[in-house]
């Protein structure tokens, strides 16, 4: 069981890493919208998983599990001879003509949440209604592929024969290049990629750094911490959940994970698409949106920690959309800082914050504060009442004070890049 819980997950680290990984590379003018988009479906896949299994297969967790295998396998067979390298927009027009149709797929998405949530709220236990419903999910699910096949049909002879014949990207000095790889292309338009000769320079934010280069900069570091202090302290509270609502005296607690889930699907899916408007707008960083959601997760912990009537709801969503902006936002910014070379690896450098965040704060601190609760209480397993998670929501609202700080020094030293990339996807061809 362990070997094969082992293969498991691995397995999906690196299906994330390259459906990511070239999604990224495909879409680089839209970065924003295509993490969003990918981190709300990877949010709401095990209510879509869940919803068909109680659907088709009630009882049979064989099957469902026999599911779970083959349905990965069979699309990844599927995209093996799908996917492909995308030819870089050539204009300002077209890039923001490839928002426009983000935004269908996020429309999509909503639509999907939205119906996941009224079937889930339902409460409707009919064998003919719950196939009836995977019927329409599973129509939803599929949605997305008739844009690529209108695309496909929009498309004149006359381009198609131009995409066949032209290389994808040009060669290094060309126009397109220049302005929609990464800022190594066009980071200098005062000239400062180096000196003549080809001596080398330090390497500045935007261009490919190594391993090693990255490893070394302060920013990645910044970045690293900021992120371990939003995302850890958000998976101490998504994995206690239940915990909390009952020692807070809720029944049901169920309804505190809906809402977190739910709610972190709006807040992968808004902050993709809103960090990219701001970028075009008013050349704001994406650290802002961490700043921001940073700050505003101090307030969903305090809420949490004093227990008001209503506020374990109201903490839950605000927990839920922070944690969410923080996923989907760190993935387009660590590929605009260290460029696009080993984007794959810096994610999952970055990632590495997800298991040392649930062991730091899930299971090291709260563990260890629950219990000291609950023998203040007489009980050695159990604690009621407030008090029992108060301390470990002050620490957490501490620790996401140290990384508002954290990520409003990246906004500063984020600032000339964000510039640039502003720049860029403001000129014309």
């Amino acid at each position: 069981m362990c070997i094969v819980m082992c293969m498991g997950g691995n397995s999906t680290t690196w299906m994330n890493t390259a459906v990511l990984v070239t999604c990224i590379r495909n879409f680089r003018g839209n970065r924003g919208p295509v993490s969003g988009i990918l981190k709300a479906y990877v949010g709401l896949s095990t209510a879509i998983f869940t919803d068909l299994c109680t659907s088709l297969f009630t009882g049979d967790a064989a099957t469902f599990v026999l599911m779970l295998a083959l349905i990965p396998l069979g699309i990844c067979f599927v995209a093996m001879f799908l996917l492909r390298p995308v030819e870089t927009q050539a204009d300002v027009d077209q890039d923001k003509q490839e928002a426009r149709f983000f935004s269908v797929l996020d429309g999509i998405a909503i639509v999907l949440a939205l119906y996941l949530l009224a079937y889930d709220l339902s409460g409707i236990d009919n064998e003919l209604f719950s196939k009836i419903i995977a019927g329409g999910l599973c129509i939803i699910l599929v949605a997305p592929l008739a844009l690529p096949v209108y695309l496909h049909f929009k498309a004149s002879p006359s381009k198609t024969e131009a995409t066949l014949t032209e290389p994808l990207l040009k060669e290094n000095g060309g126009e397109q290049v220049k302005k929609y790889l990464t800022r190594s292309d066009v980071e200098d338009l005062s000239g400062a990629n180096g000196t003549e000769g080809g001596s080398s320079t330090k390497k500045k934010l935007g261009d490919d750094h190594t391993v090693l280069e990255a490893l070394k900069s302060v920013d990645f570091w910044l970045l690293f911490f900021c992120f371990l202090c939003g995302v850890g302290t958000g998976m101490a509270v998504i994995n206690n959940m239940g915990q909390i609502g009952e020692s807070m005296g809720y029944s049901n607690v169920s309804v505190f994970v809906s809402l977190i889930s739910i709610w972190g699907f709006f807040g992968r899916l808004g902050s993709g698409a809103l960090s990219e408007f701001f970028i075009r707008w008013k050349a704001l960083p994406r650290p802002v949106l961490l700043a921001a959601s940073q700050l505003v997760m101090v307030i969903g912990y305090v809420l949490l920690a004093v227990a008001v009537p209503g506020s374990v709801y109201i903490g839950s969503i605000v927990v839920g959309i922070c944690y969410g902006v923080r996923l989907a936002v760190s993935v387009p910014v660590a590929s605009e800082m260290f460029g696009l070379k080993i984007f794959g690896l810096m994610y999952n450098l970055l990632i590495l914050n997800l298991p040392l965040g649930s062991f730091l704060f899930s299971s090291l601190l709260s563990g260890i504060l629950y219990d000291y609760e609950a023998a203040k209480d007489g009980s050695s397993t159990t604690c009621l009442g407030a008090h029992c998670y108060r301390s470990v929501f002050l620490v957490m609202a501490s620790v996401s004070v140290v990384g508002f700080f954290l990520d409003s020094i990246l906004t500063l030293r984020t600032r000339s890049l964000y510039r640039q990339i502003y720049i860029v996807k403001n000129s014309k061809s």
